[in-house]
């Protein structure tokens, strides 16, 4: 079993229009909704892969309930989500597919606050994680914190999952990333500009062997279409698609988070959860929503990425 955390769950609503024109009336040619956040899509993702997964974080108010209405409908997710008396948040994803290149699409986002967490919705939420800790194989911590969560939330959860003895992968931004990084995970997920962020240098490489400096296991970047930087104990490397694909790319670094979770339940070596992760997010791209991914693109994609060793870490 697999745990992913979402604190800041969400119903993510996507309209696709013909072409996005700022200060103009719109005609929506199609609405998806699904339940969304980090760790949720990552668990979608999981679960279409075959693992089963219990997702945990918090929910609220009628948005709340719609999430868990179509989490439930959706084989190998549990939901171990906890309620909390402000509403969850929605999500607004519109696609432009009338962008850029043929059969190339661009999205503008719109992303709610999320509901404020008190602190005994914030204790009992805790509560609830450590319960879960010793029935599982490994936990993803994903995503922003909603108001009210204390900004070391994430180093905390770290802390209590090493101490329990479960691995333990990191998908945040910012300060939370920053103080997460510090609590020692196993894996961080960040891309490129996050890690910039972190530790001020624009050179992937180096940057991820800095994080790595900071308390962090291994470090495995998204790099958008040019693929996947990792920095392990066992050596750096690149992994790279057979080709640019062009698509809807929201999701696609959630479903890296999934490639990441399952090589790593299922023991796989370093360049296998390298090629399985880039070949998820590829064919993330090319499916309409995020949580989801094209599955015969995947299986055509996955014995086509090249994982490259380029250095041997110190």
């Amino acid at each position: 079993m697999i745990l992913t955390v979402t604190l800041n769950t969400a119903l993510d609503i996507t309209y696709r229009v013909g072409e996005l024109r700022p200060y103009a009336s719109h005609r929506v040619t199609s609405v998806t909704e699904h339940p969304g956040g980090k760790g949720l899509n990552v668990a979608r993702v999981l679960a279409a892969l075959g693992h089963e997964v219990t997702v945990t974080g918090f929910t609220g108010g009628r948005t709340g309930r719609a999430v868990q209405e179509q989490l439930t409908a959706t084989p190998g997710v549990l939901d171990a989500l906890v309620p909390v008396s402000g509403s969850t948040r929605r999500t607004i994803t519109v696609v432009d597919d009338g962008a850029g290149a043929p059969n190339a699409t661009d999205a503008t986002h719109l992303n709610e606050p999320g509901p404020h967490i008190t602190p005994a919705e914030w204790s009992a939420f805790q509560d609830v994680y450590e319960e879960l800790l010793p029935s599982v194989s490994a936990v993803a911590l994903c995503g922003s914190l909603p108001p009210g969560v204390p900004v070391g939330a994430y180093a905390q959860l770290v802390r209590v999952a090493r101490a329990s003895g479960v691995p333990v992968l990191l998908d945040t931004s910012g300060e939370p990333l920053r103080r997460g990084v510090a609590a020692r995970p196993d894996l961080v997920k960040p891309n490129a500009a996050e890690l910039a962020e972190l530790t001020g240098s624009h050179e992937p490489s180096r940057a991820a062997q800095d994080v790595r400096g900071r308390g962090a296991r291994a470090v495995v970047a998204s790099l958008g279409p040019n693929g996947l930087l990792a920095a392990t104990p066992e050596g750096h490397w690149r992994a790279t698609p057979p080709a640019r694909v062009r698509g809807n790319p929201t999701g696609a670094g959630d479903s890296v988070v999934a490639g990441l979770l399952a090589g790593l339940v299922d023991r796989l070596p370093w360049p296998e959860r390298l090629a399985r992760a880039t070949a998820l997010a590829a064919a993330t791209v090319l499916a309409p929503v995020a949580g989801e991914f094209d599955r015969a693109a995947y299986e055509q994609l996955l014995d086509r990425v090249t994982v490259t060793l380029e250095a041997t870490a110190a």
